[in-house]
């Protein structure tokens, strides 16, 4: 009896059949059609040609701008002749706006120091109060979703001058918002006098030797601290009233973007809800809190529209922003080469305040 390696009484093979086998077993020959070859040579050559619109795009409003300001800020050019026939001035429009004692300069930083101030009340209220709206509205018994975000998003795809017009209509000394309050003598749009110091005022604080007798970029240090005019808080209300509904809804894609799943794991470990919101939703939403902080900080520092409609830069040049200022100067002044100079210098303090952003936000390699 033949017992060798476990193989039982089986036949042996015949020659045929592992002919057969082997031919049954062995892999077909790899190889491209030669369309496909084709193909794969003119792939780099198609995407180029379907990115050309978008690349051509960002070249012509985008690259093109951001050198012609830069070469701009570099000239005094008044705007109205050939840019070619003004003179280089090398960085005479700069040292005007930062080092040079004068009006100019000083208005520069009374306009930087009323949009850090409108930065740091918008963005952090818009973002927060989008959020809430988001999480409240992702709920799944919520009745009337679709009315809510729509209620919710409208002002945003309104005309911000309309809304600005009739703002300026509301905040009137005898308008509907002082109607309203108990205390009905605010001058919201005529009150110049920083929301700090009245604050400090009610207690007797007056500004002390040390910041009055000092100063930064031609303004007394006491006048940095000033915080926003009551004037500025009603256009942050305004910014913050419109702006919201956008942020919402992006914020509710990012929380639908949330595999149940993930939330229904932590139901079933024991998690409260709030536990649920602090360790899962909001980690998981980081990148998307990224993104709209950063969509506002781009935005509030480039305000322009409601200030030109509802307050021209007053009172006292208290609603005077970077952006309000670039058209002040090019427009008004005549000095276009300056406003080139505060555009490129806001371009250079969004990147950092996004740079920023991004070191506080920080994600493990989501973005």
């Amino acid at each position: 009896m033949n017992v060798s390696g476990g193989s039982g009484n089986r036949p042996p093979r015949s020659n045929l059949e592992e002919e057969k086998t082997s031919t049954t077993l062995k892999p077909p020959a790899l190889g491209r059609a030669p369309h496909r070859a084709r193909l794969d040579k003119r792939e780099p050559l198609l995407g180029w040609l379907f990115s050309a619109p978008a690349v051509l795009g960002l070249i012509v409003f985008l690259v093109i701008p951001i050198v012609a300001a830069v070469w701009v800020s570099f000239r005094d050019w008044n705007g109205i002749a050939s840019i070619f026939d003004s003179e280089s001035v090398g960085l005479a429009n700069y040292r005007e706006l930062l080092t040079d004692d004068g009006v100019r300069r000083t208005d520069f930083a009374i306009s930087l120091r009323n949009n850090l101030y409108y930065v740091l009340g918008v963005v952090p209220t818009q973002t927060i109060i989008a959020f809430i709206l988001a999480v409240i509205l992702n709920q799944k018994l919520l009745k009337g979703k679709g009315f809510f975000r729509t209620a919710y998003y409208f002002p945003s795809i309104t005309s911000s001058i309309a809304i600005t017009l009739i703002f300026v209509f509301l905040f009137q000394t005898n308008g509907a918002v002082n109607r309203v309050l108990p205390f009905q003598d605010i001058d919201w749009l005529d009150n110049a006098r920083g929301v700090i110091h009245n604050f400090l005022g009610v207690f007797g604080v007056e500004g002390p030797a040390f910041l009055t007798e000092n100063e930064f970029m031609g303004l007394e240090l006491w006048d940095w601290l000033a915080g926003p005019s009551v004037a500025m808080v009603a256009i942050m209300m305004l910014v913050t009233w419109t702006s919201v509904g956008t942020f919402m809804l992006i914020f509710l894609a990012g929380l639908q973007n949330i595999s149940p799943s993930i939330e229904e794991a932590a139901v079933v470990d024991g998690a409260s809800s709030v536990q649920r919101f602090f360790r899962i939703t909001i980690p998981l939403m980081r990148p998307t809190i990224f993104f709209v902080v950063t969509l506002g900080l781009i935005g509030t520092w480039q305000v322009f529209d409601q200030v030109y409609a509802g307050t021209q830069g007053g009172p006292r040049k208290t609603t005077f922003t970077p952006a309000y200022l670039i058209y002040f100067q090019a427009f008004t002044n005549s000095k276009a080469g300056l406003a080139a100079g505060i555009a490129v210098i806001l371009f250079a303090i969004i990147m950092f305040f996004t740079w920023v952003n991004r070191k506080v936000i920080r994600d493990t390699g989501d973005f």
